[in-house]
């Protein structure tokens, strides 16, 4: 999540990029949150939704009234469905972790190891961003685990 301003000539990706929409109460609490917290750079914008480069995929968040979430037991805990992330690499994730810390942010669920030593092993964190959808990043020890059974 870079600081960088938006590239213009970003090479087009090995896999295909994902386009998501979500809704978003306050717009400018989402450009801080996602521009501010995030370090995603911003695209195209009006006065009722901003488009973001979500690593490489396009986000945009979209001005639009909360709706009710749901949730899933998960280890223990109650992940929030529907939710939407990404997988990083491990330093990422707990450079995001910290930069997330630094910023006071509340945790749905707070960084932790799932699977230790097992096919699958990786960090996960769940968050909310200011208009409450839920976000999972997480990092996988080994990428060619993440459809491990």
């Amino acid at each position: 999540m870079s600081s960088r301003h938006p590239s213009r000539s970003r090479p087009v990706p090995d896999v295909p990029r994902f386009h998501l929409a979500v809704p978003v109460d306050d717009l400018d609490a989402a450009r801080d949150f996602y521009g501010g917290v995030l370090g995603c750079d911003p695209g195209r914008s009006t006065d009722t939704w901003a488009d973001w480069d979500f690593h490489g995929h396009q986000l945009v968040t979209h001005v639009a009234p909360r709706g009710d979430a749901a949730h899933n037991p998960v280890d223990g805990h109650d992940v929030p469905v529907p939710h939407f992330g990404l997988l990083l690499e491990v330093d990422t994730f707990h450079e995001l972790s910290e930069r997330l810390r630094a910023a006071d942010t509340t945790f749905v669920i707070e960084p932790y190891l799932r699977f230790a030593g097992e096919p699958g092993e990786q960090w996960t964190m769940f968050l909310h961003d200011p208009a409450g959808n839920a976000m999972e990043f997480k990092a996988f020890a080994d990428d060619a685990d993440v459809f491990a059974t």
